[in-house]
């Protein structure tokens, strides 16, 4: 059974990185013309409204997991409006891809501040990088704290990102597909999808089959991009 220390510090990081994700739909959503999202309270990085909207997947599922497997599982969602989507369909699309561009965000901001330690001395490129050890340092437990705060962020906001753009429904690569798809396209694939939610199931059992194949490559470059002398392979 993992540490509950580390276990509980991957939960809040699974947290408020969700949170950020959601915040952001919900932000996108409103300046494209839907405020369903704004009146729920998502427009915030206040954990309650999120919480309170999916009580078992942002609090239940994710501590349980983090606790037995030492990594969260979890999932969450804000409220749109579906002729709001269908009327705007490259609006919602742009509202899809809001979340995982947040979590790309937080990916730069962890990944710039492991970058700024490194060029000054404090980390520097671990024998053996994983999720959590993505920088080390010789400067004490503090540093060592930090550089494990930093790792979980990067690695698991990266997590979030590429596994939401699949483009497999429920995930919001799917809700994205308007900005490539002709005005008719789009309508023929609107409906096709509310017809058959049901493939939400299939959509996330087949990103999971091949989420390993999308992301050991997309972490190994980030890896190699953050110290480019390591030649991690």
């Amino acid at each position: 059974m993992p540490d509950l220390g580390t276990a509980l510090i991957y939960y809040l990081v699974f947290l408020f990185s969700t949170i950020v994700h959601e915040a952001a739909h919900a932000w996108a959503a409103l300046l494209g013309g839907d405020p369903t999202a704004y009146h729920g309270g998502q427009v915030s990085l206040d954990p309650r409204p999120h919480i309170r909207r999916e009580p078992a997947g942002m609090l239940v599922i994710p501590l349980i997991s983090a606790v037995l497997s030492g990594w969260p599982m979890g999932f969450a969602s804000a409220p749109y409006d579906p002729a709001w989507a269908r009327r705007h369909p490259r609006r919602a699309a742009w509202m899809a891809l809001a979340g995982p561009g947040a979590n790309l965000a937080l990916v730069l901001l962890a990944f710039a501040a492991l970058r700024i330690g490194a060029a000054a001395g404090i980390f520097f490129a671990p024998e053996q990088a994983g999720f959590d050890r993505l920088a080390a340092t010789n400067l004490g437990a503090v540093w060592s704290g930090v550089a494990f705060l930093l790792s979980v962020v990067l690695s698991l906001n990266l997590v979030l990102a590429v596994l939401n753009l699949f483009p497999f429904p429920p995930l919001d690569g799917s809700g994205a597909l308007p900005l490539l798809l002709s005005d008719r396209a789009t309508a023929r694939y609107q409906d096709f999808i509310w017809k058959n939610r049901g493939l939400g199931i299939l959509g996330i059992l087949i990103a999971w089959q091949l989420f390993r194949f999308v992301f050991d490559p997309v972490f190994l470059l980030a890896l190699n991009l953050l110290y480019p002398a390591a030649g991690y392979h």
